[in-house]
């Protein structure tokens, strides 16, 4: 009996490690992580695929730099050449090789962020951008606030955290700005360079920059984005992964098997998503014409589509946008109105709305008329 019993508490033992490795995850056949904190989301929606304590608030290391980088690409003027700062460049841990009166751009400074993941380069890049640390700091927490980044606070433009506890964020917020800033063409040129030769220094002088991201050369269709670590935050890695075109976003925090991780959870969560056509419940519409040969047009609805799970689609809101009517004359073909296609608040789709069929102007006409009532009717309609 004791035996029996002992078998029974370890195979109990056994599935709590199983099931509270991974508490939220959205799927049984998921697979399990070694972070504090996972979460994989849909890049085209923010729709979580994957959650693993994605909310609870952790050191997020030199993953801050995502934050740092995009700030600076929305300041502009990323190619004028300019001194760094002498204060600045004076930081431990990892570094672009800064030292003190090199010259250098702001799109330098972003490439020594995102590839060798330099410390000396964010806060150049808060003193150049903010004027101080101080007030590049305000920046950062005032765009996290922005972005409705609910768990999320930053302290230092680099993401050194040794002597602060207000340095954090979460997995689902690093996820969601990195969405965002994915949206940049610039931000993803750079974080997706495997490496770069740059010119820069006192004088500026050729040299090449690596990036720290393995993902980029080990996983299949993974397009960016950042590592980190500190002793206090262990391993920190987001990273972008597009298949099929289908992207999504993967972030573990404190997690000892983050190049493991991302590449089995890509591989899980990408059948989950698959590009599908959207519908707002019609396959057309009639639409009223004013001075035309005929009272009315059958228009059809381009076809639209979007990279949503099984699970999302019946979630998916089309919003109509078509006139009460159009004045004639109208060709087959015409744009009269469109389709927005909604998801949780966000505009995932869009779908062009146009006449099926000719109605050319009325005997008696002034057309030159009708055209200018015409044009202001598409003007109001784009």
């Amino acid at each position: 009996m004791r035996k029996l019993l002992s078998r029974v508490f370890c195979a109990f033992a056994a599935l709590c490690t199983i099931f509270c490795t991974c508490p939220d995850a959205k799927a049984d056949n998921l697979p399990s992580v070694s972070a504090k904190g996972a979460v994989v989301i849909n890049a085209s929606t923010g729709e979580v695929l994957y959650s693993h304590f994605a909310e609870k608030s952790l050191p997020m290391a030199s993953t801050t730099k995502i934050m740092t980088t995009i700030l600076a690409i929305e300041h502009g003027d990323l190619d004028s050449r300019f001194t760094v700062d002498p204060v600045a460049v004076r930081v431990e841990g990892s570094s672009m090789g800064l030292k003190e009166n090199d010259k250098v751009t702001l799109r330098d400074l972003c490439y020594g962020m995102m590839l060798p993941s330099g410390n000396d380069a964010a806060n150049c890049t808060a003193v150049r951008v903010g004027g101080s640390i101080e007030n590049f700091v305000r920046l950062m927490n005032d765009k996290a606030k922005q972005l409705g980044l609910e768990n999320t606070h930053f302290v230092t433009p680099s993401g050194l955290d040794d002597y602060t506890q207000d340095h954090y964020s979460s997995a689902l917020d690093m996820a969601r700005l990195t969405r965002y800033a994915m949206k940049n063409k610039e931000f993803r040129k750079i974080c997706s360079a495997k490496s770069v030769k740059l010119s820069f220094g006192d004088p500026p002088y050729d040299r090449w920059l690596t990036n720290t991201n393995k993902l980029l050369k080990t996983c299949h269709g993974v397009i960016g984005v950042k590592t980190g670590f500190t002793d206090k935050a262990g391993r920190c890695l987001v990273s972008c992964c597009s298949r099929g075109g289908t992207e999504l976003i993967c972030v573990t925090l404190g997690d000892r098997n983050d190049w493991q991780d991302h590449s089995r959870l890509y591989d899980s969560c990408f059948p989950l998503v698959a590009r599908q056509e959207l519908s707002c419940g019609t396959k057309g519409f009639v639409l009223n014409v004013a001075g035309g040969e005929c009272d009315k047009i059958r228009c059809r609805i381009q076809p639209a589509y979007a990279c949503i799970s099984k699970d999302s689609r019946d979630s998916v809101r089309p919003v109509v946008h078509l006139p009460m009517f159009v004045y004639a004359p109208v060709k087959k073909g015409d744009a009269v109105g469109r389709v927005d296609f909604w998801y949780k608040g966000e505009l995932i789709a869009q779908s062009a709305i146009y006449a099926d069929e000719d109605c050319p102007l009325a005997k008696g006409q002034d057309k030159g008329f009708v055209d200018k009532l015409k044009q202001k009717l598409i003007l109001w309609l784009s």
